[in-house]
């Protein structure tokens, strides 16, 4: 049998690490390049990677930023940013894998989205309207992918102890922790176990995963 090969995007991140770490765990050989490596806004930087696969068995588009600005103050500039690296670029890229996926008319495609794409929060216009379009990205290519057995699916990993919120004031975190039913976060390393599982579910696709205990 053959080693799984798998992708992950934003390779750089806390999230991505744990990713890969979970998916070796289990004998699969990963890719996790960061921006330098491939650019998932430019549409050369994301051909010129992904033609360099004969195959590919899973593609995680992790990469994504924030650009947290109020409404009032956030630029065309801003937006665009945010749109084409988190949006745009999990398009690019699950285009450029589904065409060797569809080949072997097998695959996983997981998107990493957010629960700001249900209900953001103050300053995320942008971020939160990126994740919502993940959403709808994954649900119309489950069904458009579906009949050559490529399963689509989003994850909300839920807020994490990562970089990107490190920063964070510590009434918003407070905020955030005191909507968790549990009373705590999910951790990177199960949000990572979670994401390395969902491709050997051959019968899901489609969905959308929260893996946290906000109600």
């Amino acid at each position: 049998m053959s080693v799984p090969v798998v992708i992950i995007t934003g390779g750089a991140g806390d999230l991505a690490t744990a990713v890969a770490a979970a998916f070796r765990s289990n004998g699969a050989e990963v890719f996790s390049p960061g921006r330098q490596e491939l650019d998932v806004r430019s549409v050369d930087s994301v051909d010129q990677y992904f033609a360099g696969f004969d195959r590919i068995d899973v593609l995680v588009n992790n990469a994504g930023i924030t650009g947290d600005r109020l409404f009032a103050r956030l630029g065309e500039t801003d937006w665009d940013d945010v749109i084409d690296t988190n949006l745009k670029g999990a398009f690019l890229c699950s285009r450029a894998a589904a065409k060797s996926m569809m080949r072997k008319h097998e695959g996983s495609i997981i998107q990493i989205g957010s629960y700001s794409a249900l209900h953001p929060p103050l300053g995320q216009t942008a971020y939160a309207a990126s994740k919502a379009g993940l959403i709808g990205l994954t649900q119309s290519l489950a069904r458009e992918l579906g009949p050559r057995h490529i399963r689509v699916n989003c994850v909300l990993p839920g807020f994490l102890e990562t970089r990107m919120t490190a920063g964070l004031p510590e009434e918003a975190r407070a905020a955030a922790l005191a909507r968790h039913a549990l009373g705590r976060f999910n951790t990177v390393e199960d949000a990572a176990r979670f994401i390395a599982l969902l491709p050997t579910f051959s019968h899901l696709s489609g969905q959308v995963f929260q893996l946290d205990s906000r109600v």
